[in-house]
C-alpha cells in the first residue's frame, strides 16, 4: 500500500484547522503522513494539532515567515511518501477522496498525476456547490487549462519523484500552482474523477481573495513570460491581446468567485 504525505502549509489557521485534519482522518485510506508547516503561527494552530496525538503526523517550524511557494517546496522535501497531496488548513476532503484517487492512478497507469472537481463551501451562508459543472478534460490538457482553469490543488494526487525536476516557483505568491500544474500538463498527461472529493471553503479571508492585486500584478507577468510559449503566431497581436485578457478574466473569476 503506497504512503501519502499530505502537505498542511500553516499561517496562523486555527479557526478551521480542526475540521480540515478531522477530513484527513476520516479518510478510508489510512497509509498516510501529515506533513504540517508551521510557517511561523502565533495562534493556536499546534496545541490544535496536538490534540490529535498521532505518530502518522510530522511537525516543523520555520525560523521566519517565508512566502507560500518557498514554504510548499520546503514542505515536499519533508515528505516520505510515494504521493504527494495538498490541504491547506480552511479546506476539507470528502472521506474517500484518498481511497479514489490511489485506486485511478492504480488502474490508470499512464497518469503521474490526478486531479478531481470539488465543492465550494460558503462559510457564511453555510451553503456548498459543485464547482465545475462541465466534464473535467483529463490527458493533455495544457490549452484546455488556459482556457478555462479547473484544477484545484486541494484536489491534486501526484507522484513525489515529479519533484525531482519540478517546483514551485517561488517568485510567485498567489499563481505558483497555477503555473506548477500548467508547466506539468506540458509534460505529462492529467487525469480527471468528476466527482468532487475536497471543500473549498469561500471565507473572505482567503489569502487569494485579499491579495487580487498581488494576483493581478503576478498573472501579468507570467502571461509576459508564458505568451510566446502558448500562443499562437499566426494570431494577429490584436487577436493575442484579446486571448490574453480573456485568460485573465477566466482565471480570475473561475478561481476567485466560484463562476
Amino acid at each position: 500500500m503506497n504512503l501519502v504525505s499530505i502537505i498542511m502549509n500553516c499561517h496562523n489557521g486555527e479557526k478551521f484547522l480542526a475540521e480540515s485534519l478531522k477530513s484527513v482522518f476520516n479518510q478510508t485510506y489510512k497509509n498516510w503522513e501529515i506533513i504540517f508547516f508551521d510557517n511561523v503561527s502565533n495562534d493556536n494552530s499546534k496545541e490544535i494539532l496536538k490534540r490529535f496525538n498521532d505518530k502518522r503526523i510530522k511537525y516543523f517550524r520555520t525560523n521566519k515567515l517565508l512566502d507560500l511557494y518557498k514554504a510548499r517546496n520546503l514542505a515536499v522535501e519533508k515528505c516520505n511518501g510515494d504521493y504527494i497531496s495538498f490541504l491547506d488548513t480552511d479546506d476539507l476532503w470528502t472521506p474517500d477522496k484518498l481511497e479514489k484517487q490511489i485506486s485511478f492512478v492504480k488502474e490508470n497507469t499512464k497518469f503521474r498525476i490526478v486531479y478531481s472537481n470539488y465543492y465550494v463551501l460558503e462559510n457564511k451562508k453555510k451553503k456548498k456547490f459543485i464547482k465545475h459543472k462541465m466534464q473535467l478534460p483529463f490527458g493533455s490538457i495544457t490549452q484546455k487549462l488556459l482556457d478555462y482553469y479547473s484544477l484545484g490543488i486541494a484536489t491534486v494526487l501526484l507522484e513525489k519523484s515529479l519533484f525531482e525536476k519540478f517546483k514551485f516557483n517561488e517568485t510567485y505568491n498567489v499563481i505558483g500552482d497555477f503555473d506548477f500544474f500548467i508547466k506539468l500538463s506540458q509534460k505529462f498527461e492529467i487525469g480527471s474523477i468528476q466527482e468532487p472529493l475536497a471543500f473549498y471553503r469561500l471565507h473572505g479571508n482567503n489569502f487569494s481573495t485579499k491579495r487580487s492585486n498581488i494576483y493581478i500584478e503576478e498573472l501579468e507577468h507570467w502571461i509576459s513570460q508564458n505568451e510566446k510559449e502558448f500562443l499562437l503566431s499566426k494570431l494577429s497581436l490584436r487577436q493575442q491581446k484579446t486571448l490574453l485578457i480573456k485568460l485573465k478574466i477566466k482565471y480570475f473569476f473561475n478561481r476567485f468567485f466560484g463562476f
